[in-house]
């Protein structure tokens, strides 16, 4: 039987890295990613396990080697140990190089242990910030001291954290050093990400929105930056710094395109594949899981998908009122 074609774009990419969201649910409610009354998917309309796992086999045989799970909150999903388990054993020889996944940390303290026994071995954590009023402003919800519980109990556990901070001006910009040295001195990395014009907010992004090409030379004053080559298989670009001894990361859509080198596609927990964060086109794959011949119908939509990945994305977030970029929120693509 002839094994499934690679996945590679019109522009010769090699799509090798899947983030795939579980659910669209969040048990927090971040004021730059989603209203507080936010209208959740119906549960009716998402994948079941069986058919977030048939996806994933689908792109591990199509060349895919990293695998990092999503939401909303991907840990609030009640069977979500499940599908890592089931996972899990496709790492090694049987295709996947590394599964992985990003929380807001809230549920960390209960999964921890259970993520390391499926196979995991580093985690993404979402962290703005370490006061806790502050926190509960941003995330409309006042669970630090969970998370921070969470984070001591993925150490224990022996994960590798990285932890995903959003620069927002005004708000944590004055922290961000401190944020930094304090990750670096329990041990995680830290990624410092731009805001993303993805869906209606509460608030104009303009208001909040930190370059940060700014906030490097800010910190270029404070520390030695010492760049590292250094890729996890994300958009993110490294340096060290010398007097903390820790790494520190820069995801910069909107003032350091770098689409050229993209190598990832995402599926929502609907089975919409979206070959580009800032676009709106889409695949259903729900359709041709659903279909008589799901394989055919896979084969098909993976091709199709390939000939309308767009070359890059067109965020700008440059005048007051404009409208986001792509109407879908973060939590309904997934992380």
């Amino acid at each position: 039987m002839t094994a499934p074609a690679p996945l590679v774009d019109r522009f010769a990419r090699a799509i090798t890295y899947l983030r795939l969201s579980v659910t669209d649910r969040c048990d927090l409610r971040c004021t730059y990613c989603m209203p507080e009354r936010m209208t959740f998917l119906p549960r009716a309309d998402v994948l079941s396990l069986e058919e977030l796992y048939k996806v994933s086999r689908a792109f591990i045989d199509r060349g895919v080697t990293k695998l990092r799970l999503t939401g909303g909150e991907p840990l609030v999903r009640r069977d979500m140990v499940d599908l890592v388990r089931a996972l899990g054993r496709h790492l090694g020889g049987g295709g996947l190089q590394e599964l992985t996944l990003t929380t807001n940390g809230t549920r960390l303290a209960e999964f921890a242990d259970d993520l390391v026994a499926a196979g995991v071995r580093r985690i993404n954590v979402s962290l703005d910030t370490l006061d806790r009023s502050r926190f509960a402003a941003l995330a409309r919800r006042d669970s630090l001291p969970q998370v921070l519980e969470g984070l001591a109990a993925a150490r224990a556990a022996g994960l590798k954290v990285k932890l995903n901070a959003v620069a927002l001006k005004g708000v944590n910009q004055d922290e961000l050093p401190d944020l930094i040295a304090w990750a670096h001195g329990q041990g995680h990395d830290v990624t410092l990400i731009e805001v993303m014009p993805l869906g209606d907010v509460e608030e104009d992004r303009l208001d909040h929105y930190l370059p940060l090409d700014a906030v490097r030379r800010d910190l270029e004053q404070r520390w030695t930056l010492v760049p590292n080559a250094v890729s996890t298989g994300g958009p993110a670009r490294y340096v060290d710094i010398a007097e903390t001894g820790g790494r520190l990361g820069f995801i910069t859509p909107l003032t350091g395109n770098f689409c050229a080198t993209c190598n990832r596609v995402r599926v929502t927990a609907t089975g919409q594949l979206y070959m580009c964060l800032g676009g709106e086109g889409r695949v259903d794959l729900r359709a041709a899981l659903r279909s008589d011949d799901p394989d055919a119908a896979l084969t098909d939509a993976f091709a199709r998908a390939m000939g309308e990945k767009q070359e890059r994305h067109a965020f700008a977030i440059d005048r007051a009122g404009a409208a986001p970029a792509v109407s879908r929120h973060m939590s309904t693509t997934g992380g």
